[in-house]
C-alpha cells in the first residue's frame, strides 16, 4: 500500500502506545494553539481549528485542556510561541519524506532532524525538492463492510468530494476531498450514521516508490524515528510497501 495510507493505519497503533506517554496530547495541544494563532479562536470561522478540536475530542482530550491550549494561542493565556517549519528529504530506495514541525527553536530541530535522516541511511534535502511530489487533499478512510459503494459516492460526493476509491488490500474505502469541503463531507457522512475510522487534511502523494527486503525496513525506522521526535507533527512520504511485506515488519 502507498505511504499515506499504510501510515496512517501504523499511526493509529502506535497513538494508543503514545497516548501513554502524553506524547499525542503534546502534539494536539500544539497544533490546537497555533491554528488559534494563525487563524483565531472561533472554529466556525476557522476550519483548521475545528479540524484540530475534532482530532483531539477523537483522542478523549479533556475539554479543559482545548480550552487552554486555545486561548495561548489566542493570546488570552501566555504560552510558549511554536513555529512551523517544514523539512524536505529523501528515505531508502529514492522515497520522498515530507516532515511538518512545530518548534520553539529551530536551530535545535533542524540539528535534530538532520541526526535522524542520516541515522536512518536517508538524507535531508532543500527546500522544494519533494514537496512537487504531494498534494494537500482531504481524507476519509472507512470500513468496505460497514456502508455500500453506491451509497458512499451519493454521500460523499453530494457533500464535495472529488474521488472515492476502494482499497481492497485493506478492505476500506477512501474518500478524497479538496481541502475547503473536507469539513462538509465529513459531517455528511457522520449526519447519514457512516462511520469512518480516519479523518484528517494530509498530504498525499502524486506518485510512489515501491519498497521491498532492506529498503522497506529502513524506511520504516525512518519514518518511525521522526515521528517519535516532540517537535513533529507529521510525517508523509511515497512510499508503497506491499501489506505482506509490511505486516511481516510491523507485526501486523
Amino acid at each position: 500500500m502507498s505511504g499515506h495510507s499504510k501510515w496512517h493505519s501504523i499511526k493509529h497503533k502506535k497513538a494508543r502506545e503514545d497516548a501513554k506517554r502524553g506524547k499525542v496530547f503534546t502534539k494536539l495541544i500544539r497544533e490546537l494553539t497555533v491554528s488559534a494563532r494563525a487563524g483565531g479562536g472561533d472554529p466556525s470561522m476557522n476550519p483548521r481549528l475545528r479540524t484540530a478540536i475534532d482530532r483531539a475530542k477523537a483522542e478523549n482530550m479533556p475539554a479543559d485542556n482545548i480550552d487552554r491550549a486555545i486561548k495561548k494561542g489566542t493570546g488570552d493565556l501566555e504560552g510558549v510561541r511554536y513555529e512551523e517549519h517544514t523539512y524536505e528529504g529523501y528515505g531508502p530506495g529514492g522515497t520522498a519524506i515530507l516532515v511538518e514541525v512545530m518548534t520553539d527553536n529551530k536551530n535545535r530541530c533542524t540539528a535534530e532532524i538532520r541526526h535522524i535522516f542520516s541515522k536512518q541511511n536517508g538524507n535531508l534535502g532543500e527546500n522544494g525538492c519533494v514537496s512537487w511530489i504531494f498534494e494537500k487533499r482531504g481524507y476519509i478512510s472507512i470500513p468496505s463492510d460497514t456502508v455500500d459503494e453506491e451509497t458512499l459516492m451519493d454521500i460523499a460526493l453530494e457533500a464535495g468530494a472529488d474521488d472515492i476509491v476502494e482499497d481492497k488490500e485493506d478492505k476500506q474505502f477512501e474518500v478524497y476531498t479538496p481541502p475547503e469541503s473536507f469539513q462538509a463531507v465529513k459531517e455528511a457522512l457522520t449526519a447519514k450514521g457512516v462511520t469512518w475510522q480516519a479523518a484528517d487534511i494530509t498530504m498525499i502523494p502524486k506518485n510512489t516508490v515501491r519498497l521491498q527486503g532492506k529498503e522497506a525496513e529502513q524506511t520504516l525506522r525512518l519514518m518511525d524515528a521522526l515521528e517519535d521526535n516532540d517537535d513533529v507533527q507529521n510525517v508523509y512520504s511515497n512510499f508503497d510497501i506491499s501489506k505482506e511485506v509490511m505486516e511481516s515488519l510491523t507485526g501486523g
